[in-house]
């Protein structure tokens, strides 16, 4: 059963964004390798329950929600699974490189939530 795997943040200003949760919550933050402004977020240790993220500069100037992202078998069933039972595309599958596959779509309720796939292959 596909569950929810990881949360993302979206921030204006990083250097505010990670002492805000550093100090309040004492969560690990470090910025990804990537080309993208990306900070990973490691909420607690992994024998505990909970789920990491991420903090992401925000892509839209009023988007203001939590993305929440879910991890699937394969990102390319999933979006049909999305379009059959009335959601949306909003950004296509990508490939995450030596980490996976990403895509984000919009429930019927125009809710955005990301679909996410494992494989150390993808470029």
């Amino acid at each position: 059963m596909p569950r929810v795997v990881h949360f993302e943040i979206p921030i204006d200003n990083p250097d505010r964004a990670v002492k805000f949760y550093t100090k309040v919550f004492a969560w690990k933050i470090d910025k990804y390798a990537g080309p993208e402004d990306y900070w990973l977020v490691t909420t607690g240790p992994d024998n505990q329950p909970g789920i990491n993220g991420a903090l992401m500069r925000r892509q839209e100037p009023l988007a203001t929600a939590v993305t929440n992202s879910i991890e699937v078998p394969s990102v390319d069933d999933y979006l049909k699974k999305v379009t059959a039972g009335g959601g949306k595309v909003v950004m296509p599958k990508m490939a995450i490189p030596g980490v996976g596959w990403a895509a984000y779509c919009s429930d019927t309720e125009g809710n955005k939530f990301g679909l996410f796939q494992s494989d150390t292959s993808a470029k």
